[in-house]
């Protein structure tokens, strides 16, 4: 039997933010994230989950 929408959890939608940068830092992050092969966002929330984890703030 099919499970119902109603009883699924529901999608966790990401939360957008308007940042601004230093034209250096961006550029350094991009070079990070292509050599990681990652786009910027992706690299920007790995970046601050790591600082999360280190400082011990990273959610569950």
């Amino acid at each position: 039997m099919a499970e119902s929408d109603a009883s699924r959890p529901a999608k966790r939608q990401p939360k957008k933010v308007l940042l601004r940068l230093d034209p250096d830092v961006h550029a350094a992050i991009a070079k990070w994230a292509a050599d990681d092969l990652r786009s910027i966002n992706g690299q920007l929330e790995y970046a601050l989950r790591m600082a999360l984890k280190q400082v011990g703030r990273l959610p569950d």
